[in-house]
């Protein structure tokens, strides 16, 4: 992998996983381009180190509220911190069945299926057209909603479909109020990454040869960057109710997609 393929790439990640657009489909269709796919090894780093630099994006971006929250927590009293990590918590539980239990059956996605990758992103704009049309939308975060996004989570594992395109969208369909739905949606990703990358590491399916380092760093630094820009203008975006030319944009680029895979 080239430096400026390396940088590509991680531009591409840091700006999809906060923009509603997909990470995980761009990066598919950005290596489809470029040939990454031949590298399926490298890929797999490559694809853990800048989700890592999206996570630390995320962190950085909320690093207030997220002292506020680890304060409110370990005061070890069910105040409004502690319920929203629960809340977090019980987000994070469909992801990590559906991750655990069809791993295997979703990497079989994640190797060039541009088809596929293009019909869900056509799901993702139907997702945002219909959020940005959502007018009431003003209600705190409850329990059983915390579920119902962990669902919609779940499901964006999908490439194509957005994950934050997903969660924010169920969050404002539900009635919760716009940035505490973009809040949300941010925050409960952090402990899936992490906890992914450990398994990984753990798991001995990662390995990093001296010669790589050159690229992975610049694509962490790349992802790092434009996460931090992304999700600071997502949460802007999604209080503004701007989410319909993210959906136009899915579509666009869902039926490049499918008429590529099919006749290219």
């Amino acid at each position: 992998m080239e430096i400026i393929d390396a940088i590509i790439l991680g531009i591409i990640q840091g700006l999809t996983e906060f923009l509603p657009v997909s990470s995980s489909g761009h990066l598919e269709l950005g290596k489809a381009i470029l040939g990454e796919n031949k590298m399926p090894a490298e890929g797999l780093m490559f694809t853990v180190v800048v989700h890592f630099a999206t996570a630390l994006s995320t962190i950085v971006v909320f690093r207030k509220d997220i002292g506020e929250i680890l304060g409110g927590l370990f005061r070890f009293q069910w105040n409004e911190e502690t319920q929203f990590v629960t809340k977090i918590i019980l987000s994070m539980i469909p992801a990590a069945i559906v991750g655990l239990v069809f791993e295997e059956q979703l990497e079989t996605l994640f190797g060039g299926q541009i088809v596929f990758v293009g019909c869900m992103l056509i799901l993702t704009a139907v997702l945002l057209y219909l959020a940005d049309r959502a007018k009431f939308t003003n209600q705190p975060v409850t329990f059983w909603q915390a579920i119902i996004v962990g669902v919609a989570q779940a499901i964006a594992i999908l490439p194509g479909i957005s994950r934050s395109g997903a969660t924010i969208s169920t969050s404002v369909l539900l009635g919760i109020d716009k940035g505490k739905a973009a809040r949300f949606s941010f925050l409960m990703v952090v402990p899936l990454i992490l906890g992914k990358i450990a398994k990984d590491i753990l798991g001995g399916d990662l390995s990093m040869e001296t010669e790589g380092f050159g690229y992975l760093s610049a694509g962490f630094l790349a992802a790092f960057i434009a996460g931090i820009i992304a999700c600071t203008w997502m949460i802007k975006l999604v209080r503004n109710s701007k989410l319909s030319y993210f959906s136009i944009y899915c579509l666009i680029v869902g039926i490049i997609a499918i008429v590529a895979g099919l006749y290219l």
